[in-house]
């Protein structure tokens, strides 16, 4: 859905220098498409619409955080699998972006017209225009947050930001990814996997000394020792490793090593929220508990960074380019950014008429997400006809 979609899946000269590509074939390419990450766009944007679709079960439903047992044991099980949708976006746009090969100035041009202009329109859709069912809708209000941030309709607009923030960063890092080994670059990742510890020494701290903070820091400073080798970037120079240095792995290796770090990566996001979650029904508190819940579910915890890598391993072995790829996957995979930016104000409908039938939690997740996801690619389909579309769905 989202990041890799913004970027074109092309690998040419001038994107892709042959030097920087291992001696043994990494991926298919069909019509100077890189296949996989078609692929990757489609499956992590399907991802990210169920997990949007698990969100009602443990996020105020009816007042409440989570309903019933039933209801918490399926949002443990199906959310801690696809946590990783996002990170997988942010290693495809590296994959192809970085570091960056063209200059600076041409670099965010591109940016702002394929990205930026659609973010903006559709902030502002999400500003004055409620959402389906919603009670206490202020526009005046959303109109002066949106300066600031996203307004509470479109939360998932918060990836917009933090890509933009990576898309500032990639062309001074360029300089330093294009210089360093790829013994530095491993350094600099076992560094960063380090950092996805940290929540964990932060429980720890808090439990230990009543404070949640770790290395420097505290409440006059945010930005302890390893705050600089942190977050999204690691995914950034991990995209970039893999296509510089990880060569082609057969299945039996492929599947070795990411059924091993899906599991790890599994019992660590899952295992993490179901212990965190009350088991007292149904559970009240609010925000506070949610965010204490998803310490393990977070994007650059432990155990979504190893599902991610699991993911993207298995992923980049997929080579089939025919009918199916040519009439769906690619299509789609080219709607993509479109298809996120707008699936909340199809999802929100979709999910209230699925739920309406009655047929249990798990089935209300998957209808609803594969319903809201297939609106969306007949809708941005149907955008893509229009003159001047790319600043509507990039």
């Amino acid at each position: 859905m989202i990041v890799t979609a913004l970027e074109p899946t092309t690998a040419n000269s001038k994107h892709v220098p042959h030097h920087k590509i291992s001696s043994q074939p990494q991926y298919i390419m069909e019509n100077s498409r890189i296949v996989f990450l078609d692929y990757l766009r489609v499956i992590a944007c399907l991802m990210v619409i169920i997990v949007h679709c698990v969100e009602p079960f443990y996020l105020g439903g009816k007042g409440t955080l989570i309903q019933n047992w039933n209801d918490g044991f399926w949002c443990t099980v199906i959310d801690s699998a696809l946590r990783a949708a996002v990170p997988l976006f942010v290693m495809a746009s590296s994959y192809l972006q970085f570091p960056v090969k063209y200059d600076t100035l041409t670099f965010f041009k591109k940016r702002l017209v394929r990205v930026g202009v659609p973010f903006v329109i559709f902030s502002l859709l999400y500003t004055l225009i409620p959402l389906y069912g919603t009670d206490g809708f202020q526009p005046t209000l959303n109109v002066q947050r949106v300066l600031l941030n996203f307004v509470g309709s479109a939360g998932h607009l918060w990836f917009i930001y933090m890509l933009l923030g990576l898309y500032l960063l990639m062309p001074m890092l360029s300089p330093w990814i294009d210089k360093i080994s790829k013994k530095e670059e491993q350094i600099f990742l076992i560094l960063w996997g380090f950092t996805t510890t940290i929540p964990f020494f932060r429980l720890l701290a808090q439990s230990l000394f009543g404070l949640p903070e770790v290395w420097g820091e505290a409440s006059w400073n945010e930005f302890g020792t390893f705050y600089y080798v942190s977050g999204f970037v690691g995914y950034m120079v991990l995209g970039h490793y893999f296509r510089k240095h990880v060569g082609t792995l057969s299945w039996k290796n492929t599947l070795t090593w990411a059924v091993t770090l899906w599991i790890a990566g599994y019992a660590i996001a899952a295992g993490g929220f179901w212990q965190a979650m009350p088991k007292t029904f149904p559970v009240s508190d609010k925000i506070d508990l949610a965010v204490r819940m998803e310490t393990t579910w977070g994007f650059c915890s432990t155990g979504v960074m190893l599902t991610t890598v699991a993911y993207f391993l298995v992923i980049r072995k997929i080579t089939a380019t025919g009918w199916f790829y040519r009439r769906f996957i690619l299509p789609v995979s080219q709607l993509s950014y479109g298809m996120y930016l707008m699936h909340i104000f199809i999802l929100v409908p979709t999910f209230a008429w699925v739920t309406s039938w009655g047929i249990g939690t798990p089935a209300t997740i998957f209808v609803s997400a594969l319903l809201t996801f297939l609106f969306c690619a007949g809708i941005a389909r149907l955008i893509s006809l229009l003159p001047k579309n790319k600043y509507l769905i990039g």
